[in-house]
């Protein structure tokens, strides 16, 4: 009774990972995801209806013009109203998807003044993370390698092939600028939770911006085919409250 009491005050960290057999989405992170969850809903529903009503006319057309109903078949080639129809309702429906998802599109590239900046680089077959705001010089920067944790030393409870032995942190609640560049192959930094997925190209630095609304653990993979190990090179992004953030990179530097 005493160690279920003293649960109650542990406070819940949220891990989103792809789950098996799972076909939804990832419970949203950022408003951008939450965006794109939307986008996808309402386009699913049009779907729906345009796929009853096309199978309805199918059905329909099947039914009434069997060769026993009308043994001579109608010579219709030409009909201009149904034309006309069939030209505007769709440019209409297909306008009615363009909007929110061109302006889905354009805040996906606008960049709000970040708090923070982040450079996650790219490596066969691991990634390094550098938090640039707080290089004191060249040779005193704080950065950390990320590798996946091999699943002979994973503990119990962690996710398998998806754990890493340093996270990037991040405080939530925050505007953050994330640089992804790459330092020997094409990469890619995608994180379902979060809506992003950027290329990390040699030579090229690409940025994003990422809000993330609660705190919590969020796991990615590299999506972009890099050579043999690229199956083993996960990321874990962990947003903590903005004290608890300070207070590490406080304890880094002090190192």
């Amino acid at each position: 009774m005493i160690l279920r009491n003293i649960w109650l005050f542990v406070p819940i960290a949220y891990r989103d990972a792809a789950e098996p057999w799972q076909l939804g989405f990832q419970d949203a992170a950022t408003p951008m995801m939450q965006g794109i969850i939307d986008l996808h809903h309402d386009i699913f529903f049009s779907l729906m209806i345009i796929l009853i009503f096309v199978l309805w006319m199918l059905v329909r057309a099947l039914w009434h013009f069997h060769y026993e109903r009308n043994p001579i078949p109608e010579r219709i080639v030409h009909g201009t109203t149904i034309e006309i129809i069939w030209t505007i309702f769709p440019s209409i429906i297909l306008m009615f998807i363009a909007i929110p998802s061109f302006a889905l599109l354009y805040s996906m590239d606008e960049v709000v003044d970040p708090a923070i900046t982040i450079k996650a680089i790219g490596h066969q077959w691991y990634w390094t993370y550098e938090y640039s705001d707080y290089n004191r010089s060249d040779e005193q920067s704080l950065t950390s390698d990320s590798y996946m944790i091999p699943e002979d030393d994973s503990e119990l409870g962690q996710s398998r092939l998806l754990e890493v032995d340093n996270r990037m942190v991040v405080p939530a609640k925050t505007h953050l600028r994330l640089i992804i560049t790459s330092a020997d192959v094409l990469h890619s930094w995608a994180v379902p939770s979060l809506g992003v997925k950027c290329d990390a190209v040699p030579g090229r630095s690409n940025q994003t911006s990422i809000f993330i609304k609660r705190e919590g653990v969020y796991y990615g993979q590299c999506s972009e085919i890099c050579g043999t190990n690229h199956a083993f090179m996960p990321i874990v992004v962990e947003a903590v409250s903005l004290d608890a953030y300070a207070s590490r990179v406080s304890h880094k530097l002090d190192r």
